[in-house]
This record gives structure tokens, sequence and C-alpha cells, in this order.
């Protein structure tokens, strides 16, 4: 349920055409919320039917130009309620961690790769994060808006953190059991 409201918020961030849309989701949403560029321009269409969102008016006529969406006033008291109502977390649902307990069962040879390889992938995303934080938000930039989608970055780099400690114990583990080995 939370892809139209990922696109609500982008949306009532400003106003997008589906293109300009997926291009924002590739560089900031995606990273804790990701969609194909189909999904999004289906639930494009779906909120548009549901009267939350609106293509804009265009100076031209529409045939073969890109649609500009803006968010109505239906479509924020949806993303408001939304934002207020309660849900629980979401169980975790990580093949790697699903991986670590089956070599328990057949081995865990060749494992080690396969951690190095993540940790590597954690340690890239990490510094992305702490690149995206260093450029686009300076101490002075303290607006109530900045303020959280900050908070949301600083999630995502707690998130790495934890991967990269958590690989670099199981590594650690997977050298001891194995003796050297991995």
């Amino acid at each position: 349920m939370s892809l139209p409201h990922a696109i609500l918020t982008a949306l009532a961030e400003k106003p997008s055409s589906g293109l300009e849309l997926t291009r924002r989701f590739d560089k900031s949403i995606g990273y804790f919320w990701s969609a194909t560029h189909q999904q999004i321009y289906r639930e494009l269409g779906r909120l548009e039917e549901k009267g939350l969102i609106r293509a804009l008016p265009s100076a031209r006529p529409t045939r073969g130009q890109k649609k500009e969406y803006e968010v109505l006033p239906a479509g924020r008291a949806e993303l408001t309620a939304w934002v207020t109502d309660t849900e629980d977390p979401k169980p975790v649902r990580d093949a790697l961690l699903l991986r670590v307990r089956a070599a328990g069962v057949v081995g865990a040879e060749d494992l080690g790769a396969e951690l190095r390889r993540h940790l590597a992938l954690h340690r890239e995303q990490l510094a992305e994060y702490e690149a995206i934080e260093k450029r686009d938000f300076p101490p002075e930039r303290n607006a109530e808006q900045d303020r959280l989608r900050r908070l949301v970055l600083r999630g995502g780099i707690g998130l790495e953190s934890f991967w990269i400690s958590w690989l670099d114990e199981a590594l650690a583990e997977l050298e001891e059991i194995d003796g050297g080995r991995a």
C-alpha cells in the first residue's frame, strides 16, 4: 500500500512528469522504497482515476508530450491520513541471512566470498549516503522539511552501518569456524 503514498509524497514535494518522477525515485525515495518505472506509471494512472492527482493542463496538445502531475486536495488528505496511521514493523526478509542459516545445515563452503561481496556493497552504499548528507544537508539547512529528509537519510546510514558491523562479525566468525580458510 505504500507505493501510492511514496508517489503522493514525491508529487507533493514537486509536481513532476512520470519520467521525472522515476528519475527522482532512482535518486532519493528509491533508496528506501523501490519501484520499477512500470509500477510508477501504472500507479500514476490509478491515483489519477481515484482523483488524488491530476495531469496539469498543457499549453500545447498532449499527444506525444509528457504529462506533469500534481497532488489534489484529496491526495494531500490521503497522504496526511496515512502519515498519522499506525502500522506494525514488518519482519526482516533477507536472503543473505537465510543463506547463513542454510550454511549451518549444508556447510559454509564459499560463503565468505558472498559475505565479502555484500560487505563491499554496503560500504559503497554507506559512502554514497554520507556524500549525499555532506552535499545536501549542511548545518545551515535547518528547516523542518530538510530535518525530516535528513532523518530518513540518517536511518539509511544507520542501516548500512549495522550491515557493515554484522558482516565484519560474520566474517570473523566464519574465519574462526573455518580455521582461517574463509
